[in-house]
């Protein structure tokens, strides 16, 4: 149903967008709808209007925003670029039209009313710039786009200025008849080839077709065993790398296990050595205080060894023998 307000646009279609994707490639083969926006009438006033979408990549728009005078209409290109219609059509491939049913591009249409100054000198640009070519068109087209812009922020910051709008859903729908083209031949089976092939020979081509596999049939069988031979001594050397290595770790364990007992037990021998060495520093240290003592005592010089036990007994004892003598 159309609506009544006086600034909102008739939309046609009016709640679907239908993009129809096939498999063959060039321009004619691009997806492509078109949107028609008419004013309706119930004012004099222009209604500008502006596309939107929430795939702004997938889609071209062409003009996305303009105007429209009483009594005209307006027609909006729509396109699917041709990367996101290959993964389209690859979801269809892997699960069927359900994967495209329940696509979530929408569009929305927007319009207002539009002052009659504001539409005089836009209409003016307008021509304008239809009428150059080169630099020039393209700077005026930026212009007018500008100036639409500026526009729509300044209705958008206005809230008396209402904006009519208007959803429109997407739907993708894929071609399955196939391209025209010349007929495709069914393909030829190998082994009817061969047969074909076979019944066409002579005799003496199929002895020396049946010696050709024969020949090969041989070097196959010499290629495997080969094959295995050599996987045999592979698998013999691999064994005896492993005995090898067990043996030197074996080795090693036993030779760390040796020095670790001659570090922990030490030489048994060495408590004996050590306390001969004792005893034979003792006897020479008493031989020496016993010289020097006799040697003392024939100087009359001993009086102060008396104290000493055993030194002293052996100095004085020695004097008293001496004495009695």
């Amino acid at each position: 149903m159309a609506s009544t307000e006086p600034y909102a646009l008739e939309v046609s279609p009016a709640s679907e967008l239908t993009f129809t994707l096939t498999r063959a490639t060039g321009q004619d083969a691009t997806p492509r709808c078109s949107l028609t926006l008419k004013h309706p009438g119930n004012t004099d006033e222009h209604l500008a209007f502006k596309v939107k979408t929430t795939q702004p990549r997938r889609y071209l728009v062409r003009p996305n925003q303009g105007l429209v005078a009483p009594g005209s209409a307006e027609t909006i290109s729509i396109i699917l670029v041709d990367k996101d219609k290959q993964v389209l059509l690859q979801s269809f491939d892997r699960l069927g039209q359900t994967a495209l049913d329940h696509s979530k591009d929408k569009f929305l249409v927007q319009s207002c009313c539009v002052s009659r100054e504001f539409a005089t000198r836009y209409n003016d640009e307008k021509r304008k710039a239809d009428s150059q070519v080169g630099e020039n068109a393209a700077k005026s087209a930026k212009e007018l786009a500008e100036a639409l812009t500026g526009m729509w922020n300044a209705v958008t910051s206005a809230a008396s200025n209402p904006i009519f709008n208007k959803k429109l859903h997407v739907r993708h729908v894929v071609d399955t008849m196939p391209p025209p083209g010349p007929p495709i031949k069914p393909p030829v089976v190998p082994h009817e080839k061969s047969l074909q092939t076979i019944e066409n020979m002579t005799q003496e081509q199929m002895f020396a077709e049946i010696s050709s596999l024969r020949r090969k049939y041989d070097e196959l069988v010499s290629f495997s065993v080969n094959l295995t031979a050599e996987r045999d001594i592979l698998n013999n050397t691999l064994e005896q790398t492993k005995r090898d290595l067990n043996r030197e770790m074996s080795n090693r364990a036993a030779l760390e296990n040796q020095g670790g007992g001659k570090t922990m037990g030490g030489n048994p021998d060495a408590p004996k050595s050590s306390g001969m060495a004792n005893l034979l520093m003792m006897l020479i240290v008493g031989l020496l205080m016993f010289i020097v003592g006799v040697k003392m005592s024939q100087s009359d010089q001993v009086g102060f060894l008396a104290g000493i036990p055993v030194i002293g007994g052996l100095v004085l004892g020695k004097e008293g023998v001496t004495e009695e003598l």
